[in-house]
């Protein structure tokens, strides 16, 4: 189990339908009872919290981050690979960008209203995506709404922590229990985070009428924008005419538990672009799999 990547291939791959990163998980839940877990573990699963600590003071975490020296002792303790680059947090997160923004956002005459997900990773780290994504939602005349909610729980179930990981799945469930509905979509950008509600959620929730009410309206953005363009509500002329060459490389959970195509049919709206999915397995980073010193030369391979 060292080396499942918890890549959730198998979910569509194995014949058996073996889920082998729900076992694996399970296993070092189990594991933790009975062996304390390493500082490293540790480090790793409670990511958002540090994340959250270096966005009050960016310059100086993006510093300790990227100076060669302070770097490399963060690396040499947290038993990272000494040739990877330490993710480094963004100047503002995503939730201050909306709140100075939130006017622009409230459409009025609106064709539907959806709630994004602002999921640790896009918040603190792929800003840009997350601000990408609201603009793109406002101009197509979506009202959207980002409410204060905990995390999504992947980096905890990634390290085995089930118990915090339940524990966030069940507040994030009655969050949004009496928001999400049939007219009301829960849209997000990073597919290891959102996709956590059609999958893990369902099983870790106590609720689990309200998980499955909420999972049956939960979408990748592209997916949500399928759907839009399937019931008229968006239309090609409303996409730039620039030419572009997209290459897409699709996140694994995204090929597990959705589809590659909805960002392909997404990306071929712009009449000018031309687009190809690259026929490839895992990146080979899978979370902090890549980054660890012990599985750095395998992830590399992985992703060669």
């Amino acid at each position: 189990l060292d080396l499942c990547i918890s890549c959730k291939g198998c979910k569509s791959e194995c014949p058996s339908n073996v889920d082998m990163a729900s076992l694996k998980a399970e296993f070092q839940h189990q594991y933790h009872k009975s062996n304390k877990p390493s500082f490293r573990d540790k480090a790793f699963a409670n990511i958002t919290q540090h994340n959250a600590m270096a966005a009050r003071m960016p310059g100086i975490s993006r510093f300790v981050m990227t100076n060669s020296f302070t770097s490399g002792i963060a690396k040499k303790v947290m038993g990272v690979a000494k040739e990877r680059e330490l993710p480094v947090v963004a100047k503002q997160t995503l939730k201050q960008y909306y709140l100075k923004n939130k006017a622009k956002f409230d459409i009025e005459n609106s064709i539907k209203t959806v709630y994004l997900f602002n999921d640790e990773f896009t918040n603190y780290l792929d800003v840009q995506a997350g601000k990408d994504a609201l603009n793109l939602l406002a101009k197509l005349k979506y009202k959207v709404i980002i409410i204060d909610h905990p995390e999504s729980g992947r980096s905890q179930i990634s390290k085995g922590f089930l118990d915090n990981a339940k524990r966030l799945a069940n507040e994030n469930i009655s969050i949004f229990k009496d928001l999400i509905s049939e007219n009301a979509f829960l849209l997000g950008v990073e597919p290891s985070a959102i996709l956590s509600f059609r999958d893990e959620y369902l099983r870790l929730a106590d609720d689990k009428e309200a998980a499955k009410k909420i999972a049956a309206n939960t979408f990748l953005v592209e997916e949500f924008l399928k759907q839009e363009l399937a019931e008229g509500n968006i239309s090609q002329e409303q996409f730039t005419h620039k030419h572009a060459t997209v290459k897409i490389h699709a996140h694994c959970h995204q090929k597990a538990l959705s589809n590659a195509s909805r960002t392909f049919d997404i990306l071929n709206l712009p009449k000018n672009y031309k687009v190809t999915i690259i026929a490839s397995g895992c990146c080979g980073m899978a979370g902090s799999f890549g980054y660890e010193k012990e599985h750095y030369e395998i992830s590399m391979r992985i992703g060669e």
